[in-house]
């Protein structure tokens, strides 16, 4: 039986990405879909070029009568966040992605879908294949390792592209034109501990907490979602004393840029604290059910009792751990004064684990406002160092500020309206998008970034908006056939 996602429209972009769901392709391990970029080159005879980073460019001629059009390169991330439920089993190196429709959606079995940005690919792919698009001289870049480090748009050397305009097909809402988008650093904790052996006549219990939606640090942060790391060590924190709590594992979360859904600890109670621990578990369970009754309908916190471990962490490393996530920001930090409903910084509390006899946090900040990007990042560190961690900040990456006059984005907006016959939004994205990146190196660059509907990215929740793809093709389509001649 053909799959049924071969026979969506436009019938192009979706046999791409029906190819691109069949390639393992996780952050730093893009072997497979360059290889297969590579083989697509030489397939079309195109110019195709890889740069020391791994970054691919693959250039097509202009379509005849259009040779004097500006130079447009379409840019979009071969990597994708490999995210998926604690029940799948999935080898995100070597299996598929399980693709299935659902309604107006076109959704992953229990992993991510990789639409984000596996759709770009599709769509650069086919206009390179079409011999019936109408373009100019057309660039298409395909980033590496976006979503853990940016590392192909850090790695991109000035003089690669010979473009004056870049269309970035990296956005995950129809209708909104991106003109902007906010930078970014991570900020990384390590504290220290000792194990100490198991206590005499106790009890170890599992607790989880799962069920949350998670999503992504930067899209999905002003949406009142739970964070698993948050929830289970206030848990951990309002009982640490009462119940002469012992620590032996904690383990939540996993991606900088996802919001934690799921974390699980385990800890040593006395004996005759059982009944009365579990009680107050419940009781727990039923309040953060209630506060999160609204965006966090899913929500669950499970207690099951567990083998005693041979070893806890010592008390006085217990204490400063829960004191320390406590005390962390998470969320939004500040509103914009000047864009309505725009976050403008923000920071998450993405993951905690265990790591070679030390624990580690990450964390991430984003603001469109450099200064407050920073002021976040500060805040995080002091958090940490008072609980006496080692920390590190990453390099981090700029934000891409909005030029309200763009010919570009007049361009889009016009040819959206001419389409759809009704104006598109035009704004700033609070996510990093590689545009900032790259306007370092080509400051002359003129950019936009628009796409399809992604909703749940980061997470097993990812779907991609069936119709909205029509409309993202459609747009990417018009845009290319009216870029201006070179003057």
């Amino acid at each position: 039986m053909k799959n049924p996602i071969l026979n969506l429209e436009p019938a192009s972009v979706w046999y791409y990405f029906n190819d691109i769901l069949n390639i393992p392709r996780p952050s730093k391990k893009e072997e497979k879909i360059r290889a297969y970029l590579l083989d697509f080159g030489q397939k079309y005879q195109l110019e195709t070029l890889q740069d020391e980073t791994g970054n691919i460019l693959i250039r097509k001629p202009a379509t005849p009568g259009m040779e004097n059009r500006k130079w447009v390169v379409l840019q979009s991330h071969i990597d994708m966040v490999c995210e998926k439920n604690s029940d799948k089993v999935h080898d995100f190196d070597n299996d598929p992605i399980e693709a299935h429709i659902e309604g107006n959606w076109v959704k992953a079995n229990g992993t991510t879908l990789g639409a984000d940005d596996g759709i770009g690919i599709a769509a650069q792919l086919a206009v390179l294949a079409s011999n019936e698009i109408e373009h100019g001289p057309l660039e298409c870049l395909f980033t590496v390792d976006e979503e853990t480090g940016l590392t192909g748009a850090f790695g991109l050397q000035s003089g690669f592209l010979k473009s004056s305009i870049l269309l970035n097909l990296d956005s995950e809402d129809e209708g909104q034109l991106f003109i902007g988008c906010a930078g970014g650093q991570d900020t990384l904790a390590w504290l220290p501990y000792d194990y100490e052996p198991e206590p005499e006549n106790a009890t170890a219990f599992k607790i989880m907490v799962s069920g949350l939606t998670g999503g992504h640090s930067g899209d999905d942060i002003n949406k009142g979602r739970g964070n698993a790391n948050k929830i289970l060590n206030r848990f951990l924190w309002e009982n640490l004393m009462q119940f002469d709590l012992k620590l032996s594992e904690f383990d939540g979360g996993n991606l900088r840029n996802a919001i934690a859904r799921e974390a699980f600890a385990v800890v040593v109670i006395p004996e005759e604290k059982n009944t009365e621990f579990t009680q107050k578990l419940t009781e727990f369970k039923n309040t953060v059910k209630a506060e999160f009754s609204v965006t966090e309908p899913g929500l669950d916190i499970q207690i099951h009792e567990v083998d005693v471990p041979e070893k806890v962490i010592d008390d006085e490393s217990f204490f400063y751990l829960t004191n320390a996530i406590y005390g962390c920001p998470h969320g939004v930090l500040a509103m914009s004064p000047s864009l309505e409903n725009f976050v403008e910084t923000s920071t998450n509390l993405a993951s905690v684990k265990f790591q070679d006899g030390e624990i580690q946090i990450t964390t991430s900040q984003r603001s469109s406002v450099e200064s407050e990007k920073m002021d976040a990042t500060n805040m995080v560190t002091a958090v940490f160092k008072m609980a006496g961690a080692r920390i590190k900040t990453s390099e981090g990456y700029p934000g891409w500020k909005p030029n309200p006059d763009s010919p570009i984005v007049a361009l889009s907006a016009k040819s959206y309206k001419k389409l759809f016959n009704t104006e598109p939004e035009v704004l700033a994205i609070h996510a990093g998008l590689e545009c900032g990146l790259i306007g370092d190196k080509y400051p002359q660059m003129d950019m936009i970034s628009f796409g399809p509907t992604i909703k749940g990215a980061h997470s097993p929740d990812e779907r991609l908006d069936i119709e909205s793809t029509v409309k993202f093709w459609n747009l990417l389509i018009e845009v290319l056939i009216n870029i201006p001649v070179q003057k």
